[in-house]
């Protein structure tokens, strides 16, 4: 199995607040705490993963 590659975003704060993605593994967007990097992690297939980037982008928050 192909290891989870993580980044963070430069968008992130100092805080210590951050998510980290990894987009290395074909049809497969995982997500990690960044605090927690031996922690759980959640995996999105690629249909799931385009539908939550939408609601963000659309502001639609209230269907997350």
């Amino acid at each position: 199995m192909t290891a989870f590659e993580f980044f963070k975003s430069s968008h992130s704060d100092t805080g210590g607040n951050c998510v980290e993605v990894a987009r290395n593994v074909p049809r497969v967007t995982a997500v990690r705490d960044s605090n927690a990097p031996a922690g759980p992690r959640l995996a999105f297939g690629a249909a799931a993963w385009a539908s939550f980037i939408e609601s963000l982008q659309d502001g639609d928050s209230a269907s997350l």
